[in-house]
């Protein structure tokens, strides 16, 4: 089977799907792989890195695609990918189907079968393959970063002969893989760390990185292959009760929260934002969905009353090597999970074959 690994394309994307590394495994599956023309430049991965790894080199975008049984990307197909694809081939990335569908409707139209990397489920032996989390790790680090950089004093406590500087405050709101990771490098930075989730599981893992726990007094919120449900108005009310001491007080807030298939919720209020500190930073990480806040806005900074509000889509491109890397590594497990002698096995009792299969045209 023939298999390319496409340029990105998207604005500001600089990772690229498959690094040489895997490239040998990719052939030791039955795979003949080709890759287009500099698609790994901007992860530092050069043409020669590929062709000493055993791929070939694809000119165009057209000679990547035509011919191939298997066309890999990161992100969901341009208008110029979806022009070039035909009956049969096979598609894998990310797609995003549940806010996608007039692109679902064109790839089913023209009896390609697509295999989407964002509904891999969140089930154990899936954790490997799973590129949702492994960017995600990358993203509450660089998010961290992002707030030092961008704030006007420094993170950790400092004793000086001039005086004593206090450590900053960093309130942190949604405990998934990104939150872990953004509590974790705050704490390792010297900072006074807090963090919210509504769902009650995130208590002991918050408190294990060394971080304060803030939360509603309740049951929790019901949760679904992995992500917190929409919450009433009700809960988030007392949810805003509880963080607003925290949140007057904090020098940087980073928000992670998603609800997938939908909009990002709202966790700070345009009145929140107005009672937070001169000079405090918010990094919202979900600003490529919709926002956390509202006056995000996706790869800009917007001032409110003092207050900075940073808005990055696309937090892994900005570590595109390791981000790069990690993708590479779920990616080719996950056709290593798929194929048996160079052919795909399709097994659809299999919960991973038939949750990431989108459209199913085999």
């Amino acid at each position: 089977m023939k298999l390319s690994i496409l340029r990105e394309t998207d604005d500001g994307e600089t990772r690229v799907a498959i690094v040489p590394k895997s490239v040998q495994k990719l052939i030791k599956l039955g795979f003949e792989v080709r890759v287009e023309l500099g698609a790994g430049v901007n992860a530092a991965f050069t043409d020669e890195d590929y062709l000493d790894s055993g791929a070939s080199i694809a000119k165009t975008l057209k000679e990547a695609i035509t011919d191939s049984d298997v066309i890999i990307k990161i992100n969901p197909p341009s208008k110029d990918d979806l022009k070039h694809l035909k009956k049969g081939q096979i598609w894998l990335s990310q797609l995003f189907h549940r806010l996608n569908e007039g692109l679902i409707s064109e790839l089913n139209e023209k009896g390609v079968s697509a295999l989407s990397l964002d509904a891999m489920p969140r089930i154990s032996r899936a954790q490997s393959m799973d590129v949702l989390s492994s960017q995600s790790n990358l993203s509450g680090y660089k998010a961290v970063i992002c707030g030092a950089d961008n704030a006007g004093k420094i993170f950790p406590m400092l004793m000086t002969a001039a005086g004593t500087i206090s450590p900053s405050k960093v309130l942190i709101f949604g405990v998934g893989v990104a939150g872990l990771q953004a509590i974790a490098t705050a704490k390792r930075l010297g900072a006074i760390v807090e963090a919210t989730d509504v769902r009650l599981e995130c208590k002991e893992q918050t408190e294990s990185l060394g971080a304060k726990f803030l939360t509603v007094e309740d049951d929790g919120v019901k949760v679904e292959g992995g992500y917190a449900q929409e919450v009433t108005e009700e809960y988030f009310a007392k949810q805003k009760e509880v963080v607003n001491k925290s949140l007057s007080q904090a020098d940087i807030v980073i928000t992670t929260a998603l609800v997938q298939g939908a909009k990002a919720p709202i966790l700070i209020t345009k009145e929140q934002i107005e009672m937070m500190k001169n000079g405090s930073i918010i990094v919202d990480m979900a600003v490529a969905k919709g926002g956390n806040t509202e006056f995000s806005k996706p790869d800009e900074t917007v001032f409110h009353q003092g207050v900075k509000i940073v808005g990055v889509s696309n937090f892994p491109a900005q570590l595109p090597t390791n981000a790069s890397e990690l993708l590479s590594r779920n990616i080719d497990t996950f056709l290593t999970h798929l194929v048996e002698e160079g052919k795909f096995k399709w097994d659809m009792e299999d919960e991973i074959t038939r949750e990431t299969l989108i459209v199913n045209n085999i």
